[in-house]
């Protein structure tokens, strides 16, 4: 069977249609400009699931504290603009550096072990920087949160307004640059060594693949793109809060990209946009069990297979001998 990457035949060369797909998206903010927020949250959680894909799905690096960097640039973004300057693009990148940093370190943690020793490190890492940020309540809020976070107005001309216009745009320009960073990452001889290492790391070792710097550096890489993502989410927000370092909201990164596949890009953007708007409908009809259809859909999903669940017609055809 085709994989999903090999159907729509994604490779380093941008296609038409990938071109109008993003214009439209840039767009979307004045087309849909009473979506604006929503819009935002899904430009912000595709941002997040793309940088797990970096180390999921093109190296085969299982985490679930993936949090720990999403809550850190989120943290560092609203500290920075709190007490040293309100501009969004600075405190963006100082973000971005902090969280590039922790990554760095982290990376020490899963060059030994298997998955399930990876799996339980990282889940470590951020339950340690949670109750770090609940600690320190004199600089992070404690468990009531970072308050009284201004931004200034976006390149000193577009203030961040209510209904969300400015803060959409923002981000939806912020994930663009980094899914063309990645982009050429992954369809790089760097992303094809990922790639080695993925499918068998020990045949990568015997190539002369230098296994363990590779793995450093892109866990590096997407702590930081993950570190953006929680930055974008304090400055459009104006707040931060224990919330951005919990277990769930990497478990949810998790599920967006088995929604919209792992090991290519879109599949992280395709799964958000799938993942918020069923959130939003569903939780808007029945706020209290919104998440028993979600689990009955990614059961449907696994059961039936990505290809085949928007081809309802093929569920029940035997498969050929």
């Amino acid at each position: 069977m085709n994989t999903t990457r090999d159907i729509l035949n994604i490779g380093g060369r941008w296609r038409p249609w990938e071109v109008a797909i993003w214009l439209l998206a840039l767009a979307s903010p004045l087309l849909l400009s009473s979506h604006a927020l929503i819009i935002n949250e899904i430009a912000i959680v595709a941002l997040f699931a793309v940088s797990l894909d970096l180390i999921l799905g093109y190296t085969g690096i299982v985490s679930l504290g993936h949090a720990a960097f999403f809550g850190m640039g989120a943290y560092a973004a609203a500290l920075f603009s709190k007490h040293v300057m309100p501009d969004p693009l600075v405190g963006l990148a100082f973000a971005i550096a902090v969280s590039t940093l922790l990554g760095a370190v982290c990376s020490l943690t899963i060059m030994r072990g298997s998955d399930l020793t990876r799996l339980m490190v990282t889940l470590g890492v951020g339950l340690i920087l949670m109750e770090l940020a609940n600690k320190l309540d004199w600089l992070t809020g404690g468990a009531d949160g970072l308050q009284g976070v201004v931004m200034g107005p976006l390149l000193g001309r577009f203030e961040f307004d209510l209904y969300g216009r400015t803060s959409a745009l923002y981000s939806l320009v912020v994930l663009l640059v980094f899914f063309v960073l990645a982009r050429r990452l992954v369809n790089s001889p760097f992303g094809g060594t990922l790639k080695a290492i993925r499918d068998n790391r020990l045949r990568a070792m015997a190539i002369g693949i230098p296994v363990t710097a590779r793995l450093a550096v892109v866990y590096t890489v997407a702590a930081g793109i993950a570190g953006a993502a929680g930055a974008l989410l304090a400055q459009t927000t104006g707040f931060a809060s224990l919330d951005v370092f919990a277990f769930d909201r990497s478990a949810d990164v998790m599920l967006i990209l088995v929604i919209g596949g792992t090991g290519w890009l879109y599949g992280g953007v395709t799964g958000a946009i799938a993942f918020k708007l069923m959130q939003d409908v569903i939780s808007s009809i029945t706020p209290q069990y919104w998440t028993f259809w979600i689990g009955l859909f990614l059961v449907v999903l696994v059961l039936v297979g990505r290809e085949r669940l928007i081809r309802p017609w093929t569920w029940f055809r035997k498969a050929r001998q």
